[in-house]
């Protein structure tokens, strides 16, 4: 199917691992022209670089003038943007709510929420320049389905989620389509990493990292289909909310959890 990616202008945030990486590659497969931003590079989004042509933008987007100088470099690269997908997010795991201090929770809402304003904030001028085009915002479904453990981060991404919408009910009329999508618990490096979420629950399951990732989690958290989401398929939903075959699809939030959220 062709997606009608060709040759636009994808503007990626947190593209050096996990999802970000994941949708940087998409769009690039897709014959995209990718600009991923990051604080640093991995090996991966370098090679991205030498098969597609990847722009990697090395910058610090929790800060005030990260996001507007990493769609400074896009539009300096390629004139304009047509699509921005805000993933950037950080959390890390804590026994409490009271283990929090103001500074911590000041460094997830900047990273997680205050990136994903600053980047629209910076983009959304060329998007309107360029005609249109489409924002989506990588939530979580712990905006609607808190976990004691990420508070803060729970916090930020209902924030996150409740920017799409104010978003896409501003600028929709002006042919900007803005969506967000929700993962639940996803094979990446912020639950597989060491230290990361995978090696916490195996730390209270009494078991291995591997283990936790691939049966206490579904389990216990109750994922209908027995694993968790892999990278891939956030990537391929963002692909699908960014093409023009979602042309009429704005202000909605898709979940991807594996049938976790048992509500409506």
């Amino acid at each position: 199917m062709d997606l009608q990616l060709k040759d636009k202008v994808a503007v990626v945030t947190g593209a050096s691992k996990g999802i970000g990486l994941a949708i940087a590659d998409a769009f690039a497969r897709e014959g995209a022209r990718v600009v991923a931003g990051s604080r640093s590079s991995t090996p991966e989004l370098e090679g991205l670089h030498e098969k597609y042509g990847v722009t990697a933008v090395p910058v610090d987007l929790a800060t005030a003038e990260g996001p507007q100088a990493l769609v400074r470099a896009a539009v300096d690269r390629h004139g304009r943007v047509d699509i921005l997908v805000n993933n950037v997010g950080t959390a890390a795991p804590r026994p409490s709510f009271l283990d929090i201090d103001d500074a911590e929770w000041q460094r997830i809402f900047d990273m997680t929420l205050f990136s994903a304003v600053r980047t629209s904030r910076a983009a959304l001028p060329h998007l309107l320049a360029a005609g249109g085009g489409a924002l989506i915002n990588i939530t979580s479904i712990n905006a609607r389905l808190p976990f004691p453990m990420v508070v803060d981060y729970s916090a930020a991404k209902a924030g996150l989620t409740s920017l799409t919408k104010s978003l896409s009910e501003e600028f929709a009329p002006r042919g900007v389509r803005v969506n967000a999508i929700a993962p639940g618990p996803v094979r990446t490096p912020f639950w597989t990493a060491p230290g990361g979420f995978a090696d916490a629950t195996a730390a209270q399951a009494g078991t291995t990292a591997q283990e936790a990732i691939d049966v206490v989690v579904p389990k216990s958290m109750g994922i209908s289909t027995g694993r968790v989401t892999e990278a891939h398929e956030v990537a391929d939903l963002a692909l699908f909310l960014a093409s023009p075959l979602a042309g009429n699809i704005t202000g909605a939030e898709f979940t991807i959890d594996g049938g976790q959220v048992k509500t409506l």
